[in-house]
């Protein structure tokens, strides 16, 4: 199957160089290119891309509005959203997590690394790397709910409890099955259905959730 990837771009040799390495693979193939956040949303309704590359800082309406607009759209329920960042790090990486993208890249990222990328996201895995996840959280998610706040996570077995923190920690499913003493089927099944209960789209969302609840905490320097 051939993943369909959109790109949202304000700057076209930027898109140019990105579609000419998607293209050459086999497996994927661009479909169209946005210069902006609106022309995005558009683009992601009339090409029903798999995965779309997401700037955020582009003119008329930004890379995290369209991301929120594409992630509240029913009909686009199975569009993934990789956001491209100059700094691993930016300011607005998290808000765009939390909008429903399902993780992030730095434009200056390895060729091979961004088309595994890619196929990560459309296969409906969270891209997020322990270095950037630690520092994403550490920076970002340190203000849990407050006290007596009801939680979603309440609703979840003690099994599946035990597995969403594995899944904040990044563990894959090969990894949690491992740790857990069970098979990867079973892992995913676990992972699955705990997304089901707690309404969220991926495996990106669940770690915002896991730290936004304060079911797991931020690791603690020094």
């Amino acid at each position: 199957m051939t993943v369909r990837v959109l790109l949202a771009d304000d700057q076209a040799l930027i898109r140019a160089g990105f579609r000419m390495l998607i293209d050459a693979a086999d497996d994927l193939t661009v479909v169209g290119e946005a210069g902006n956040g609106r022309e995005a949303v558009t683009l992601a309704r009339e090409t029903r891309a798999d995965v779309i590359l997401m700037d955020i800082r582009m003119p008329e309406v930004d890379g995290l509005t369209a991301t929120r607009a594409i992630t509240a759209d029913d009909d686009l329920a199975g569009v993934r959203i990789l956001i491209l960042t100059t700094f691993e790090l930016d300011e607005y990486v998290f808000q765009a997590l939390q909008a429903g993208a399902s993780g992030f890249l730095g434009k200056g990222v390895a060729p091979a690394a961004l088309l595994d990328a890619i196929r990560t996201v459309a296969g409906g895995e969270a891209l997020l790397s322990p270095k950037a996840t630690t520092a994403l959280i550490t920076r970002y998610l340190a203000q849990p709910l407050p006290a007596g706040t009801p939680s979603e996570v309440d609703s979840l077995t003690q099994r599946e409890r035990e597995v969403l923190t594995l899944v904040a920690a990044g563990l894959s499913n090969d990894a949690i099955a491992e740790r857990l003493y069970v098979s990867p089927l079973t892992a995913k099944t676990h992972v699955n259905r705990i997304m089901a209960k707690l309404g969220v789209r991926d495996r990106a969302q669940l770690v915002v959730l896991a730290y936004q609840t304060g079911f797991v905490r931020p690791p603690q320097s020094g």
